[in-house]
């Protein structure tokens, strides 16, 4: 039998995802894929439509899972390290928290040596394909879109689950259904302060005539009598020893 700790998420900055439901409460998360690794496309082609989510490995996406999820809550499918990188379809939770397998499994690349089978860290839920959206909601509008700019996708990028409030559920479902929005287009180019004007100045010949017209305008002028002085005779100079 499978024992654990009872867990205190009285506080932190994610009390209120584990807080207590009201009756018939739904609520609702995001899930991480690579395409590459495990498509929106193969969980509508698993059995049933329905997938195991194995391999998280990072302890507060664990916890959504384990203490969390319920069942029937509704998940958004993400394509990460995709492009783009987009929100494609939406799952809902088929089976609670059970331990994921691939921590016992020696050959699988996610395999804890420290896991014990009475006492497992990491555990996985099922998600069932309930519907594609009407087009991928991409990354890049979701950032440029007021009503998600706070979604744990954004703020908490690292993580591969995450819970989405219902005001971003909704907002989602309808910018799925919306055409999508034209990216702002890049400024070909920035403006340019204004250059200041270089102060005018006179060429050299204006210059030349105007010293000119100066002088002879000096030679016209009527002379002073003066009385001629008699230079004085220079002395000698002392010399000095």
């Amino acid at each position: 039998m499978v024992t654990r700790p009872a867990p205190d998420y009285a506080s932190g900055m994610w009390a209120h995802i584990f807080a207590p439901r009201a009756e018939g409460e739904r609520r609702y998360w995001l899930v991480k894929s690579e395409p590459d690794v495990f498509s929106w496309e193969m969980l509508g082609a698993a059995p049933g439509q329905t997938m195991h989510w194995d391999g998280v490995r990072n302890f507060s996406a664990r916890n959504f899972m384990l203490d969390g999820m319920a069942l029937g809550d509704e998940v958004f499918f993400y394509h990460s390290s995709a492009d783009p990188q987009a929100i494609v379809g939406v799952c809902e939770v088929a089976r609670l928290a059970y331990p994921d397998h691939t921590q016992f499994d020696p050959t699988h690349s996610a395999h804890d040596a420290d896991a014990k089978a009475h006492a497992p860290t990491w555990w996985m839920v099922d998600l069932r394909a309930v519907v594609a959206l009407p087009r991928p909601v991409t990354l890049a509008e979701i950032k440029r879109t007021p009503a998600l700019a706070q979604m744990a996708l954004i703020r908490v990028g690292r993580l591969s689950v995450v819970p989405v409030t219902r005001e971003e559920w909704v907002a989602v479902l309808a910018t799925a259904a919306a055409a999508p929005s034209a990216e702002p287009t890049k400024k070909s180019a920035s403006k340019q302060p204004a250059s200041k004007k270089p102060a005018s100045k006179k060429p050299p010949s204006a210059k030349r005539s105007a010293r000119t017209s100066t002088k002879a305008a000096k030679a016209q002028r009527p002379r002073a009598a003066t009385a001629k002085r008699k230079k004085p005779t220079a002395k000698p100079a002392k010399r000095t020893r």
